[in-house]
């Protein structure tokens, strides 16, 4: 089984020239359980490494995961091994610690010059906490408070105009507690009567700050959305309804099950 184990691993992991047709795999067969399960187990070796974005030096690898599978001496003690593994991880940190300062201070500039021009555009109004909003188009329904649980439509982008997040695009709204998002949608949403449709520019300390947010939100990053507040949404009537609908299945159940 080990040695079925190596030959998997040796398959995915085997050391690649540059020319293309250099890193096309070895051909592998997989002919019997044992051979599938080698194989299933070296794709979740090959996953994890992935993961690392570091290029490793495949046969000396695969070197070492003989040696630990054959029971020989290592090359490297475990303390040295976790030395290593401890300084490159470090090591790492160090270089995304770097290159999200660099980008930090980058979207600083740029956000900072872009509320700058943004605020002297006509119609647009700049509160106390440096949020931004314009009304696109104003209803006349109730304005939530921030207890509320509020049905939207959004689209968020970037000051370049690059989508991160849409309910449009996804199509269909979202409903959430208004307390549970970030403080410029907290205040923004409140300034906004049930069927208003208004645009919100927020800089970063009514967003996410210095921090990153998924792949596309950078650190210190101005954040446009527009928001169209359909509903302030009856948590009591939601609740009843839900229990209502749940005993009518529990119902139906019970009937099927006579």
């Amino acid at each position: 089984m080990k040695k079925i184990v190596v030959l998997a691993c040796v398959a995915m992991l085997a050391a690649c020239g540059q020319q293309a047709e250099e890193k096309k795999a070895p051909a592998v067969s997989l002919d019997s359980e044992n051979a599938k399960l080698s194989y299933a187990i070296g794709m979740d070796i090959g996953m994890s490494l992935k993961t690392l974005g570091t290029e490793l030096d495949r046969a000396v690898m695969t070197a070492a995961i003989n040696d630990r599978l054959d029971g020989v001496d290592t090359k490297l003690t475990q303390e040295d091994a976790n030395k290593v593994k401890q300084a490159y991880f470090v090591k790492q940190a160090e270089v995304k610690a770097a290159a999200l300062k660099a980008a930090g201070e980058k979207n600083k500039a740029e956000g900072d010059a872009y509320l700058a021009e943004h605020a002297k555009k006509e119609g647009v109004t700049v509160t106390e906490s440096g949020l931004h909003y314009q009304a696109i188009l104003q209803g006349e329904g109730a304005k939530p408070t921030l207890n509320d649980k509020v049905t939207v439509h959004y689209k968020g982008t970037l000051i370049d105009g690059t989508e991160f997040d849409s309910s449009i695009t996804r199509g269909e709204p979202i409903s959430f507690p208004l307390a549970g998002v970030i403080p410029g949608w907290q205040e923004g949403v409140q300034l906004m009567n049930v069927g208003s449709k208004y645009r919100f520019v927020l800089p970063p300390e009514l967003a996410y700050g210095d921090r990153a947010a998924g792949a596309q939100i950078g650190p210190n990053s101005v954040l446009v959305f527009e928001v169209e507040l359909l509903a302030i949404v009856d948590e009591k009537a939601e609740a009843e309804a839900a229990a209502k609908a749940a005993a009518v299945a529990e119902a139906a159940q019970a009937e099927a099950a006579k």
